[in-house]
């Protein structure tokens, strides 16, 4: 059977995709789309991100490194996919058109992308908006699209789909919930085990364990454990290295309810803390708190930056901390549950609204000896970011 045959097969026997939710709330988010699209004079959006296609289409997967293009007209969408993919695309995703190419050979999708390109857009000299940055567009087929379309114009639509993702729905809160209270107490899980000699595989073990038995799907990123000077250097995970007495124990954990993540960090000690790790500790929470309170909506994301920074100030000679205070988090699949690329900074002016959502990484490192890290994942509203996580922001000293 080759693949047009099995996708026509599938349709079939699944003539309505299974969603995580009504249709119309899809036809809303695509809505929202065509008018950022009409307002930048776009005919057609060729997008990639995988996030960006469930958010759209509901189509997921755990395979996110081959070539998915999702094409949207005013009128229309087509999703192209491998073969090995039709699968998941018909089965969960509600789209115009499906069409598959060969999976050993992604230079096949190049031609009849561009034919459909020139289809759906109803024009043979489109305006054709896409993300330069992507990851996840091959250059080789942006290249080939270019070559096949000499009369197309290709544009940077630079944040159009990221500001219509960052407003959430009520049913996106309610994943959103889900998550965080799954991912809490996968936390919970995993500081029950640690003590001096556990290795942080076993840290990690009993978080995922609860998590996977409590409801989540495949996460987008892994359960993250650092132990020790480990826990100093960002993103490290763990690797087989024991619990020593008076390590810091950095835990970052996500679970995934409907492609939705409320990530959570939280940090304990196995025996007693130094002062100095203490005073990370509340400086952190202090950053956290500084944060919160400044997020309002109608205010910008910088301010909420430079209040975070604020409150930062009597250690930053001494703490590493990435310089991002909160990033967007929704629907998203591996290798990151980011969900987009409006970040909490001190060099970003856009303005705060509410049901925007953010996880807040509030994470002070001092480099070769310990790292400190609590977050929440928070809803903007008017009068400062509301949690949807409720994390535990004691520093445990286990076993002290």
């Amino acid at each position: 059977m080759d693949y047009l045959s099995y996708r026509d097969k599938l349709k079939c026997r699944f003539p309505d995709p299974v969603l995580a939710f009504e249709p119309d709330e899809y036809e809303a988010r695509l809505a929202l789309v065509r008018q950022e699209m009409a307002n930048a004079e776009l005919d057609l959006l060729l997008l990639t991100d995988a996030g960006e296609l469930c958010y759209l289409t509901g189509y997921n997967t755990f395979e996110v490194s081959v070539q998915c293009v999702l094409l949207v007209s005013a009128s229309r969408t087509v999703l192209f996919v491998p073969a090995i993919e039709i699968g998941p695309a018909v089965y969960l995703s509600r789209v115009d058109k499906v069409i598959g190419y060969p999976w050993q050979a992604p230079e096949a999708v190049a031609s009849e992308l561009a034919a459909q390109v020139r289809s759906t857009a109803g024009s043979h000299n489109p305006r054709i908006g896409f993300n330069p940055w992507a990851g996840s567009l091959r250059p080789g087929l942006l290249s080939t699209l270019k070559s096949k379309l000499n009369a197309a114009s290709f544009h940077d639509f630079g944040q159009l789909v990221d500001r219509v993702r960052l407003i959430k729905s009520p049913a996106e809160m309610a994943y959103l919930s889900e998550s965080a209270a799954i991912t809490c107490a996968g936390l919970d899980a995993a500081a029950a085990v640690i003590q001096a000699g556990v290795t942080d595989h076993e840290i990690a073990q009993a978080g995922a364990s609860y998590m996977l038995g409590a409801g989540s799907e495949f996460m987008s990123m892994q359960p993250i454990v650092t132990t020790g000077a480990r826990s100093g250097i960002i993103h490290t995970n763990h690797a087989g290295y024991k619990v020593v007495r008076g390590d810091a124990v950095f835990t970052e954990f996500g679970a995934v309810r409907q492609r939705y993540t409320a990530p959570l960090m939280r940090t304990a000690v196995a025996g007693k803390a130094s002062p100095e790790i203490h005073e990370f500790h509340s400086v952190c929470l202090a950053v956290l708190e500084a944060v919160m309170v400044a997020a309002r909506a109608g205010s910008s994301f910088a301010s909420a930056a430079r209040a975070g920074e604020a409150a930062l100030a009597t250690i930053a000679d001494r703490a590493f901390f990435s310089g991002v205070f909160g990033y967007p988090v929704g629907a998203a699949l591996p290798p990151s549950w980011v969900a987009g690329s409006m970040f909490i900074a001190a060099d970003n002016e856009s303005i705060l609204e509410e049901n925007m959502v953010f996880h807040l990484p509030i994470c002070l490192r001092k480099p070769g000896e310990f790292g400190i890290g609590f977050s929440e994942t928070v809803r903007i509203t008017a009068t400062g970011a509301e949690r949807i996580t409720a994390n535990k922001l004691n520093l445990e000293e286990i076993n002290s």
